[in-house]
């Protein structure tokens, strides 16, 4: 299973050389002002804002971030680590369908922390060069991993893949994230979930 991706460059690509000390203090704070911007305005909140906020110029910015996904994938990379340990934690459980379930669910926790997020996960799926490739490859491979154990145990179908749940998932969250008033859904259509893998 693949472990936590560093983030050393916008990409996620490992950097030919180390950033200089400014550079690195422009980068972090980027990122601190751009993950609170995502949790409160989305992740369509204004990359001008997010610059000025972190007292740099736009085009510092876009030095550090060439697009809006690099950025995304910068601001998830603690989330990633995260969703990563979960699914090691996970791996021996004693019911490994409920320990597919309940990563999924993490991850759908995930992105409903941010608006936008699992709309942007989704086309990350269909297109390896995207700079969200990074989040999704290693989670992709790390439920492969869940799946395979639960399908293994008699307790999950053998038709169901990996890509077709996380694009489920996705879709889960992405619903959520339409029905505010209703915290109770995504956990509802994750016990569906549950009944159709069986």
């Amino acid at each position: 299973m693949a472990g936590p991706i560093s983030m050393e460059t916008d990409t996620g690509r490992p950097s030919e050389r180390p950033m200089r000390a400014d550079a690195r203090r422009n980068h972090e704070r980027l990122v601190g002002v751009a993950r609170t911007a995502f949790a409160e305005h989305g992740t369509d909140a204004s990359l001008e804002d997010i610059a000025r906020q972190a007292g740099v110029g736009i085009g510092t910015l876009y030095r550090h971030f060439p697009h809006r996904h690099a950025l995304l994938n910068a601001v998830f990379q603690d989330a990633l680590r995260s969703l990563l340990d979960r699914s090691r934690e996970l791996a021996g459980a004693e019911a490994p369908c409920r320990a597919l379930v309940d990563w999924l669910g993490a991850i759908v926790a995930h992105a409903g922390e941010y608006r936008g997020l699992a709309r942007a996960l989704m086309s990350a799926s269909q297109d390896v060069t995207s700079a969200l490739a990074p989040c999704h490859l290693p989670l992709r491979e790390a439920g492969a991993g869940l799946l395979r154990r639960a399908q293994e145990s008699g307790s999950v179908r053998a038709d169901v893949s990996i890509d077709d749940l996380l694009q489920l998932t996705n879709a889960i969250a992405l619903a959520a994230e339409q029905s505010p008033n209703d915290p109770e859904l995504a956990g509802r259509l994750l016990r569906l979930t549950l009944r159709g893998l069986k």
